[in-house]
């Protein structure tokens, strides 16, 4: 599972042996695309990695997004053009050099309702997007549509009120594959990855100062051993606050767990060629063209039941098909539905701490800096990447 990139069963024992008698610079707990990617980094830049998943990689919500890797258009409406700035680069190099064959453009197409406010408005943003991303990008520019034009691209889309539309470009990937893919290039590089292996408990130094590694339990013989590293990345989603408490840890935060949920629709259900992206009162919703599918979604609702499988509600799937129904000729019905998944966004409550984002935990006294993936002092030959 680890050497050359296949993550193979036949190799597990070996894995485990590995993690029970060698000695690590960074411990990952967590095997979703923010997992991966810490293993990568860090192995990238010569440090002794190993990452133990409770589950299989991607399992939880790295597999249940809604299949997008996109700028973050809404969040310019906040001010957030940092954030707008590096979503956009890092988008434009995984659909031009980094992974082409797995992230791809994909249109969306965004009716207009007040022509005279709408229009300005939303133009204005979308200019700023497009120059936020450069001139040197992947996917075209966004284009000002009639409602002629709109109810080309798009004829399911009603008529009523409808006073054109915008079509701009974003990317969608398929995420459990393209997680597996980091965590496979990790992997090549040296990480020592094992999954169903669950962090159970975390280690200390010995005067108690510091988090040294963590006991781990192979899920499937029961045997459990430790892995000691200089330093533990936490990259646990949903389950941050459990592995905090297995260390004692008082983070000033807590994760509130937020529902996204997701109905997914025969091709045939939707007449479009674009996809489409909707205002609602909440929120916004997605339809997302998927192969021979639509993805519509999502929802965003607190949620306090079982992490690893989040069960969509009788009213989240109604509350998907009203929202999409406002805007369609044919309206959709239950009987439409042909599947429905749900995955959990891991947010920073706000009424424990003042961050926006979820992110990582760094255990360890020997870091020079406090990010994910973090990096030891005690190996550093350069400075951490400003990405």
């Amino acid at each position: 599972m680890a050497g050359n990139g296949a993550l193979d069963a036949r190799e597990r024992g070996v894995v485990l042996d590995r993690l029970a008698a060698e000695r690590f610079d960074v411990l990952v707990i967590g095997g979703g695309i923010t997992g991966a990617g810490a293993a990568l980094d860090a192995v990238s830049r010569g440090l002794r990695v190993a990452l133990v998943e409770a589950r299989d990689l991607a399992s939880g919500t790295s597999s249940r997004s809604s299949k997008l890797i996109h700028g973050g258009l809404r969040y310019l409406e906040q001010f957030d053009f940092k954030l707008v700035y590096e979503a956009l680069r890092e988008r434009d190099l995984l659909v031009s050099k980094l992974a082409p064959h797995l992230v791809r453009p994909v249109s969306f197409l965004y009716p207009l309702r007040k022509k005279l406010v709408e229009r300005p408005y939303v133009g204005a943003g979308l200019v700023l997007y497009d120059a936020m991303e450069g001139t040197r990008r992947p996917v075209p520019y966004h284009r000002h549509l009639t409602a002629r034009g709109a109810r080309k691209r798009a004829p399911a889309l009603s008529l009523a009120r409808l006073a054109g539309a915008m079509l701009y470009y974003d990317a969608q990937v398929d995420d459990a594959r393209y997680t597996l893919t980091v965590a496979r290039t990790a992997a090549a590089h040296g990480a020592v990855i094992a999954t169903w292996a669950s962090a159970v408990g975390l280690l200390r130094a010995l005067d108690g100062t510091r988090v040294t590694g963590a006991r781990v339990r192979d899920e499937e013989s029961g045997r459990e051993f430790d892995v000691t590293a200089e330093a533990v990345v936490i990259c646990a989603g949903v389950w941050t606050d459990l592995v905090h408490e297995l260390a004692g840890v008082r983070a000033g935060y807590r994760v509130r767990m937020s529902k996204g949920v997701h109905i997914v629709l025969p091709r045939a259900a939707v007449d479009a060629d674009t996809g489409m992206i909707l205002r609602t009162e909440k929120s916004v919703l997605f339809f997302i063209p998927w192969g021979q599918h639509w993805i519509v979604g999502t929802t965003d609702t607190d949620f306090a039941g079982d992490r690893a499988e989040p069960a969509p509600t009788e009213e989240d799937i109604e509350y998907i098909l009203a929202a999409a129904n406002r805007v369609l000729t044919r309206p959709l019905t239950r009987a439409d539905v042909i599947a429905v998944y749900a995955g959990l966004r891991p947010l920073v409550d706000p009424r424990e701490g003042n961050g926006a984002k979820p992110l990582p935990s760094c255990l360890g006294s020997t870091w020079s800096t406090c990010r994910c993936p973090a990096w030891p002092a005690s190996r550093a030959a350069s400075s951490p990447p400003t990405g």
